[in-house]
């Protein structure tokens, strides 16, 4: 399985991304799938997950309300929407995907989001 995240860019803080991750796996929807993000000199961060049919999500207490994953299984996509981005969340941004709470089995190959202030 192959994870492949792309959407990252330069924005103004106040702007919008959104990233998208596409599995190259029919079996898709048997994956939750996580974004990460890690920052240059700061460990690296779950930021949002979501379950395999999409009904549940969580979120990291820094971006509720700003950041929202969503899925389309029929197109093997997870997608953060991100908006009023601000100048922390400059990093680089990760899928991954694992069967229930086992460990990460795929990882995306990161895609870099800065924020201008």
């Amino acid at each position: 399985v192959q994870l492949q995240a792309s959407g990252g860019g330069l924005v103004q803080a106040g702007g919008s991304l959104r990233l998208s991750c596409a599995a190259s796996t029919r079996t898709f929807n048997i994956y939750t799938v996580h974004w990460f993000r890690q920052a240059p000199g700061k460990e690296r961060e779950l930021v949002a997950e979501i379950n395999r049919i999409g009904q549940n999500t969580r979120y990291v207490d820094s971006v509720k309300g700003r950041f929202t994953i969503a899925r389309d299984n029929a197109k093997r996509t997870v997608f953060l929407q991100m908006d009023s981005l601000k100048p922390e969340d400059t990093a680089v941004y990760r899928c991954a995907a694992r069967v229930g709470d086992g460990e990460y089995l795929y990882w995306g190959q990161g895609t870099q989001v800065t924020v201008s202030s």
